[in-house]
């Protein structure tokens, strides 16, 4: 077994020495790898750190022009509401108005008409049944008139007359 010694010696060194090699490549590899991301850093830097810089400078300045339009939209909008509810309660009275002097004039119109009515029931009571009255009497005496002084015994017992036009009778 001694005779072996030197052969695990010389496995070990190889192995060692592999071990090295690996190591260094991981060490290329690795630098490699940190220059690559140094330079991404930097690009990084230069580029996307002065835009993000740029916007937060533009929503700053923004930021207030925003909540002035914002404050603006919302005292419209109130302002809107406020006279849509004026406008609403001007019409409602508009309306109501409208409707009490409708149903005013109606109840003129009918207090109209039935006075109408009640003018010409009288007129009628007073004028024209008495009219009537006194035309038929009129003619009654006429009729007996005639009868009376002759005219009547000609022609058989009378002339024939016709009937007096009720629209020549005097109202």
């Amino acid at each position: 077994m001694e005779n072996l010694t030197p052969v695990f010696v010389a496995l070990t060194g190889i192995a060692v020495l592999l071990q090295a090699g690996v190591l260094v490549a991981i060490f290329v590899v690795l630098k490699k790898t940190s220059t690559k991301m140094e330079a991404l850093a930097e690009e990084v830097k230069t580029k996307v750190l002065p835009t993000i810089a740029q916007a937060e400078a533009m929503l700053t300045e923004i930021r207030p022009k925003a909540e002035a339009i914002a404050e603006q939209v919302e005292e419209s909008t109130t302002m809107v509401r406020n006279q849509i509810e004026r406008v609403d309660a001007t019409v409602n009275d508009v309306v109501d108005r409208a409707r009490l002097q409708i149903i005013r004039a109606d109840e003129l119109f009918t207090r109209t008409l039935d006075r109408v009515e009640r003018t010409t029931d009288i007129v009628h009571r007073t004028v024209i049944s008495p009219v009537r009255q006194i035309s038929g009497l009129m003619q009654g005496v006429t009729v007996g008139l005639e009868f009376l002084f002759g005219r009547g015994r000609r022609n058989g017992g009378g002339r024939e007359r016709g009937p007096v036009p009720q629209d020549e009778m005097f109202i």
